[in-house]
């Protein structure tokens, strides 16, 4: 096995810490909706039941939302230390984005954050609920910035590339504000923060009526995290199929991926599972799987909104398909090179002042500028994401988001029969499903990051170009140094929190 260079080490450093982040997002998401939601029923009752239901929550929403600043913070950093030249390429327009969200939506929710913990009994109960819900929108307008920017990276468009400075710049802030793709992202990832956040206050209710505590303070929870938690997994499921059919659009070969496609087809069914051949390499004419079941048609129904769509699989799009218009890795590489060389004559021409060849290899790059990426493979199957990977993450995923929400529909029926107390294996279950909607979470970008590979930028800048020219000690040093601080942070959490659950409801009043 090949040793890990530096640009392998800060791939791991910054996806240790995309992952560990993702841990404490999710929850700040969805539970400070939840919270505002039992707000506005305890304002609108006046039960002071619903004010202890709201504290108690609200206690462990604060606890997880100081701990995944922490790890955001660090994150963004890493774009300056190990990511200089991506950062330097793009941040005319990455920045942009990550600007608003710390100007506006994260001080939006940070200001209301000290009225809506701190606040109890200080301001009115009107103005409490209002900043509770500031919050919560202030939450969601920070991943909504964060997730067009990572949007723009999965598919770039409204910017045009300056040669004399080697940097992408804006031309249109709307075009990148609103692009589908990162519009779907933001949707798609906060309503699974929203499901990881129902699962999580069911899980703990159910601890409660499992052990005899807080029975009717437990239960209204649960009936608030089920409602919440059906109602968001099943506009889960839906942005997930417009999210299926925008990679099927911008990305294709990550959607072969996903579903180990390698030899596309019209009428091309979705596999529900399968087992891949490791041995499969591309171009062998080997079958993908050991053993899958497909539905028929799907895919291409959900790819293209059409039965009889073509969808690419992963030979198509290396080696080319002339029939259906498919252009060749190999092809996209000799263009490629075309606007790496471009681009050094353009300079040096640029330099010598020579403004007739300026003119002349500045359109050379402009033609081929789309394929800048491309010159910077190898070979052909470079272009290639790691598909075991990527194929197994998209299933998980799928396959818990369906079990989920069954177990939502479930659990409110039997709250609605008030009949759940009898059920103990269900309300186990319950209790233990709260680790399986992170794991779902996390295999969702695993998804979206590994099966985007090689790029940084969509076709335009490889990982290996973005990266900073570090030393492999160094990195090495801060990821470990990083892998040791997150874990703390985690355990610190977890323990922090069970504390404060063990504690329970009233004791909170």
């Amino acid at each position: 096995m090949a040793e890990l260079g530096s640009v392998d080490w800060s791939r791991a450093q910054f996806a240790l810490t995309a992952l560990y982040h993702f841990l404490f997002v999710p929850l700040t998401l969805g539970l400070s909706f939840i919270i505002a939601i039992m707000e506005s029923i305890y304002v609108k009752t006046g039960n002071q039941q619903w004010r202890d239901i709201t504290k108690f929550w609200l206690k462990l929403f604060g606890i997880n939302f100081a701990i995944g600043v922490a790890t955001g913070i660090i994150m963004e950093f890493e774009f300056g230390t190990n990511w200089a030249n991506y950062s330097w390429f793009v941040g005319d327009i990455f920045g942009a984005p990550l600007a608003i969200e710390g100007l506006l939506a994260f001080f939006l929710e940070s200001t209301f954050f000290a009225i809506m913990f701190f606040g109890w009994d200080k301001v009115s109960k009107k103005f409490h609920l209002i900043s509770t819900w500031l919050v919560a929108i202030g939450s969601n307008l920070s991943a909504l910035w964060i997730l067009i920017a990572n949007g723009w990276m999965q598919y770039p468009i409204g910017m045009k590339f300056n040669p004399d400075t080697a940097r992408m710049e804006m031309q249109n802030f709307f075009e990148v504000a609103l692009s589908p793709v990162g519009i779907i992202k933001f949707l798609h990832t906060v309503t699974s923060g929203y499901v990881i956040s129902a699962l999580f206050v069911i899980g703990i209710s159910a601890w409660f009526i499992l052990k005899g505590r807080h029975f009717i303070m437990a239960k209204k929870s649960i009936i608030v995290a089920a409602s919440f938690g059906l109602i968001t997994s099943v506009f889960l499921l839906f942005s997930g199929d417009e999210s299926a059919y925008q990679v099927t659009r911008t990305q294709p070969m990550k959607l072969a991926a996903m579903e180990g496609l390698y030899e596309g087809d019209t009428r091309q069914g979705l596999v529900a599972m399968g087992i891949l051949d490791p041995t499969k390499v591309p171009g062998d004419g080997k079958d993908p799987f050991l053993v899958d079941i497909e539905l028929p048609y799907l895919l291409s129904l959900l790819g293209k909104r059409d039965i009889n769509g073509f969808i690419a699989g992963i030979d198509d799009l290396v080696y080319g398909n002339e029939k259906h218009g498919i252009e060749s890795v190999a092809s996209k590489m000799e263009k490629g090179k075309l606007a790496v060389d471009a681009l050094k004559q353009y300079k040096e021409a640029k330099k010598a002042g020579d403004s007739e060849k300026v003119a002349q290899y500045g359109e050379i790059l402009e033609q081929n500028m789309k394929f800048l990426g491309y010159g910077y493979l190898e070979k052909p199957e470079d272009a290639i994401p790691p598909v075991a990977l990527t194929f197994y993450s998209f299933h998980v995923m799928v396959a818990l988001g369906s079990y989920f929400i069954a177990l939502f529909f479930i659990v409110i029926y039997l709250c609605m029969a008030n009949n759940i107390e009898n059920f103990r294996k269900l309300l186990w279950l319950c209790v233990f499903t709260i680790p399986l909607g992170y794991i779902a979470a996390e295999a969702g970008w695993i998804v979206a990051e590994v099966g985007r590979q090689p790029w940084a930028i969509q076709d335009l800048m490889t990982v290996g170009v973005g990266a900073t020219n570090l030393a492999d000690t160094n990195v090495k040093i801060s990821f470990t140094l990083f892998a040791v601080l997150f874990t703390t942070l985690l355990i610190a959490e977890v323990k922090i929190m069970l504390k404060q659950i063990k504690i329970g409801f009233e004791e909170h009043a």
